[in-house]
């Protein structure tokens, strides 16, 4: 899973790895930045969601971005389960995951891939609950609660790992524009870790030192579970 940022863009590229190589496939049915997209590897298909493109004057002078409501997906497997010729195929577009009003923008996304499942489940952490994605009802439904709260949302990390949702904090931290301000070494604080199990319904949570000599900065920070 990714997120994309920066210029508003329509290219779509896949890596080859054993050509080590960039190849172009169908691009985006419109322009995006800000969006974020994943590999769905049981279905076969990549999806796109959120993000922003056109933007709208206010009081006749502030440019603001229009946040998409909206998901667009595009196969990668036929129905034989190989892979489609060039790579993938067509978009199929999805429509507004939401109803205008309801909230401003997607928020932080991870995907929980299931082998008893053809489809992953999507879950969204938007500023202190869960939400899991319906794809049958393109709706998000409210799943649980984060029991200990943050400042914002942007100080929770979001990721994750062996079947659980991890929803990370600094406990005891300095603000990170602070820190980049001063030269002198700062503490990183202490990760507190709470962890979401979405078949039990289950919270629990630890503590833990992060690897790092400075605060992390979950408002940027790009996060992601690795398989070896």
């Amino acid at each position: 899973m990714f997120a994309a940022a920066g210029s508003r863009i329509n290219s779509v590229e896949r890596y080859e790895v054993e050509g080590n190589k960039w190849v172009e496939m169908d691009g985006l049915p419109r322009f995006r930045a800000g969006c974020v997209g994943f590999v769905a590897e049981e279905s076969g298909e990549f999806w796109v969601m959120g993000g922003y493109g056109e933007s709208r004057i206010v009081s006749g002078v502030f440019p603001v971005d229009e946040y998409y409501r909206d998901a667009v997906v595009m196969e990668l497997k036929n129905d034989d389960g190989n892979d489609v010729d060039g790579g993938g195929g067509k978009w199929r577009e999805v429509g507004d995951m939401w109803e205008e009003g309801q909230r401003a923008r997607l928020g932080k996304i991870v995907v929980l891939e299931d082998d008893d499942r053809r489809s992953p489940e999507v879950f969204m952490l938007e500023q202190t609950d869960i939400l899991r994605y319906d794809l049958a009802l393109n709706r998000w439904q409210k799943e649980t609660s984060v029991p200990r709260k943050a400042p914002d949302e942007k100080s929770f990390g979001f990721v994750v790992l062996d079947g659980e949702l991890h929803v990370m904090t600094l406990l005891n931290g300095l603000d990170w524009s602070e820190t980049r301000r001063s030269r002198q070494h700062k503490k990183a604080g202490t990760l507190f870790i709470q962890i979401y199990h979405p078949r039990k319904k289950t919270w629990r949570s630890l503590v833990a030192k992060p690897p790092f000599h400075h605060p992390l900065d979950f408002s940027t920070a790009v996060m992601c579970t690795i398989r070896l």
